[in-house]
């Protein structure tokens, strides 16, 4: 190449460099489209950090530059709702050069309408030919009933194929319907007998919702010590973060504190990212959302525990420890710029696996639809029946003599973290919303004062809550 030449490519090369939309927005695009920062670096080809940088104001150079353009240019783009297309003007009549019959009667007419001779006032038509003008209507007893229009053929889906509901199979109803004919009609006894059965029925019910799935299930994989009970009647290393917290003060004078039961906390758990096949040991500090498992972490430390509960729970031996996916993405959460409540915690190490949030979903939904039905129709025994189907598949799925067909102690790990921190964002959603969160507990407890009813919705289903406890706490000025 001549000494031209470069420079006739040096002079292409440069330029303006693209322009960029403010820090604010970049994130805003990233988050709209629920992306995280980690699948954009991947995508551009850079690390999570750099792309957290530009969202806060750091600025790109070069060919990145111009790759993280095109990136938000896309963004924007795909998130700008297309324009409704403008409605096609009404065709106008045109006039004939002679009459001609209309379409409509058969009488001269002298416009057309999309190429058809036709009066444009009906009043101008005269009797169709042939026909008798003003034939007098039919009295309504005579007339004939208008044909019943059909009802929406309900479908669900059945592995790779959908069904109609009708031809679903019914594995809960029909239990529940054989076991009331076994016990005479006994409620006691026929619950009592299909509480007995929930871990069998509901492994049962796991492999009828898991036919034609997108991923086969390793029931029995490699499991790294760290998830082996140390003692036969002893725990693993993994920290479930449980809560058990207490708010430790009130402002003087007395306080009408509700406690509140969250419905089927485990059954919502079950969608949670799951590590599908065996897990893998891994080093360093980032974390990839597309895996899921365990991992060691050195948590952050928590400066709000005068009015939430830390995201790990309860514990006060510093340093790291062994914690589950759900409550690592919780920390991550918490330590973003939306909340800014936390550092990130450091990870360590990982054993981790390809994921998906909808390993057990058809499992959740099968359970969630027989208890909807249940409640609606006050049918304690399908409750009952439900509620120890999904209680203890959940529990059994670890070192249980109770359940051969599962060995997932991960799995029980990260289901139960699951509903703790679901139970953690029902507390900070009632401490945004402005109530006083006085207790948390476990997976289903909440005690907050103030207007509870405008944040939570009372009912049974699982997106609402029900009244556990009313109570005072504090005396009245004297």
């Amino acid at each position: 190449m001549s000494d031209f030449d470069a420079i006739d490519a040096m002079l292409a090369a440069s330029g303006p460099e693209v322009a960029l939309p403010p820090a604010e927005e970049r994130r805003a695009l990233r988050d709209a489209l629920n992306l995280s920062q980690a699948q954009v670096a991947r995508a551009i080809g850079v690390s999570p950090a750099t792309v957290g940088g530009w969202e806060s104001g750091r600025e790109p150079t070069g060919g990145i530059r111009e790759k993280y353009a095109y990136f938000l240019d896309a963004a924007r783009t795909r998130l700008t709702p297309e324009p409704e297309p403008e409605p096609e003007p009404e065709s106008a009549p045109d006039p004939l050069p002679e009459p001609q019959p209309c379409v409509l009667c058969g009488h001269p007419a002298t416009d057309q309408v999309e190429g058809f001779p036709q009066h444009l006032d009906h009043a101008e038509c005269g009797p169709a030919e042939g026909g008798a003008k003003d034939t007098p209507e039919p009295p309504a007893s005579t007339r004939p009933a208008p044909a019943p229009v059909p009802a929406p053929v309900r479908i669900v889906p059945a592995g790779r194929r959908a069904q109609t509901a009708a031809e679903a199979p019914d594995a809960i109803g029909r239990a529940v319907k054989e076991a009331l004919a076994a016990h005479e009609g006994d409620v006691e006894a026929a619950t009592a007998a299909l509480v007995k059965r929930a871990i069998p029925d509901a492994m049962a019910l796991l492999d009828e919702t898991r036919k034609g799935g997108r991923y086969d299930v390793v029931a029995h994989p490699w499991i790294p010590d760290i998830l082996r009970k140390q003692t036969s009647r002893g725990a693993d290393q993994i920290w479930e973060a449980r809560p058990k917290w207490t708010r430790p003060e009130l402002p003087p004078g007395a306080h009408e504190v509700t406690a509140l039961d969250i419905n089927g906390a485990y059954l919502s758990a079950l969608k949670t990212h799951l590590p599908i096949g065996q897990l893998e040991h891994s080093t360093g500090f980032d974390h990839d959302r597309r895996r899921a498992g365990v991992h060691l972490v050195t948590p952050p430390h928590w400066d709000h525990e005068g009015v939430l509960p830390n995201p790990i729970g309860n514990r006060d031996e510093p340093g790291p420890l062994w914690i589950t996916e759900p409550t690592l993405r919780l920390l991550l959460r918490l330590s973003s710029p939306k909340y800014g409540l936390c550092e990130p915690p450091t990870i360590h190490e990982s054993y981790t696996s390809g994921a998906t949030e909808g390993l057990l979903e058809k499992f959740r939904i099968a359970l969630k639809g027989a208890r909807d039905r249940a409640i609606a129709e006050d049918d304690e025994v399908t409750l009952e029946y439900v509620k120890a189907m999904y209680s203890k598949f959940v529990a059994t799925m670890g070192e249980s003599n109770y359940n051969r067909e599962l060995y997932r102690p991960d799995w029980m790990h990260l289901i139960r973290s699951q509903a703790f921190a679901n139970l953690w964002m029902k507390a900070y959603k009632a401490y945004d919303e402005g109530l006083t969160v006085v207790r948390a507990m476990g997976t289903d407890e909440l005690h907050v004062i103030g207007d509870w009813q405008g944040v939570f919705p009372e009912g049974r289903s699982v997106s609402e809550v029900k009244v556990k406890d009313r109570y005072t706490l504090g005396r009245g000025q004297d």
